[in-house]
């Protein structure tokens, strides 16, 4: 290979690693809405640092300061984008107040940066905590926002998650670290099994067609050898007030029930979940979502011979 060869081959591999590095994702997730500027203002940060950033959303839809649904969406969504993603998640009732901004690494290599607000509960459940860090807003806040109080999402959050996914700065660079235990973490009820009934969390709801999600998991659903057809009897609470009861079926697909009639399923998450065949289960049943709303299962018996 002559030595213009090489120079090329040499010049193209390292602009391959320049473009893969440029192209680490991050995701922006809000309570915005997108009803004026607040997240073209924080893509227009995000592309001041790096005009090749592979800038994406998760969703700006949050209900107005709901930080359990944001921890939720987290949850949902995040182990299906690459090892290395950085998630900036702004649903910040407490802006400006004593709340640390922080950056979250989790054990398998994805990275958040938001506050410290409950928002990083699931997910630091789930995929444990590798280590996190206070932001350093003496060197990661967007110059010329040092008097702005009110908008840290385009002013410390989505700069400093530009500066991590370009490369302008890696981890140790965000700033000091914090000790995990000061994660803050919102209460819910556990997914578990006592004797014969199964207990949960109703997380959300799915937005578009009124079924409710839980927290209990198929393979916790096993241990009570729940079949399709086999009915259950569903409880649902609102903190410890009893709002409903209803006895379903457990199938594989709507389409197993009659037209308006309830059944279980399990949900692209596999989790257990409750809906209605074409109609909406949280609004027949009065059903709403959160760290409050907890639900409980027992197998009755088959519904086919």
């Amino acid at each position: 290979m002559n030595i213009l060869k090489k120079l090329i081959l040499i010049a193209s591999l390292i602009g391959a690693v320049g473009l893969a590095q440029a192209r680490t994702p991050l995701v922006l997730m809000t309570d915005f809405g997108q009803g004026d500027g607040a997240v073209s203002a924080m893509r227009g940060v995000a592309f001041g640092v790096d005009p090749q950033l592979n800038v994406s959303d998760l969703t700006h839809q949050i209900p107005t300061y709901d930080i359990w649904i944001a921890a939720y969406r987290l949850y949902q969504t995040v182990n299906y984008w690459p090892e290395g993603s950085v998630f900036v998640t702004v649903v910040d009732p407490g802006v400006g107040t004593k709340r640390k901004s922080v950056v979250l690494k989790t054990k398998n290599g994805r990275y958040y940066v938001g506050p410290n607000n409950g928002i990083y509960t699931l997910i630091a459940e789930r995929d444990g905590i590798a280590e996190m860090r206070e932001i350093d807003e003496k060197v990661n806040r967007l110059q010329g926002s040092e008097d702005s109080y009110t908008f840290h999402g385009r002013d410390v959050y989505v700069y400093t998650g530009a500066r991590l996914a370009s490369g302008a700065i890696t981890f140790d660079q965000v700033g000091p670290v914090l000790d995990p235990a000061s994660l803050v973490k919102i209460s819910y009820q556990q997914a578990d099994k006592s004797d014969n009934t199964l207990r949960g969390n109703i997380p959300v709801l799915d937005v578009n067609y009124g079924n409710v999600w839980t927290n209990i998991s198929k393979s916790l659903l096993d241990q009570l050898n729940v079949k399709p057809g086999d009915n259950l009897k569903v409880r649902l609470y609102n903190k410890d007030k009893k709002v409903a009861t209803v006895i379903a079926p457990f199938e594989t697909s709507f389409g197993e029930v009659a037209v308006g009639k309830p059944l279980a399923y399990v949900n692209s998450l596999l989790n257990f979940s409750l809906a209605l065949n074409q109609g909406d289960f949280a609004k027949k049943y009065h059903i709403q979502s959160g760290a409050d709303w907890h639900i409980e299962i027992e197998k009755l018996e088959s519904t086919k011979k």
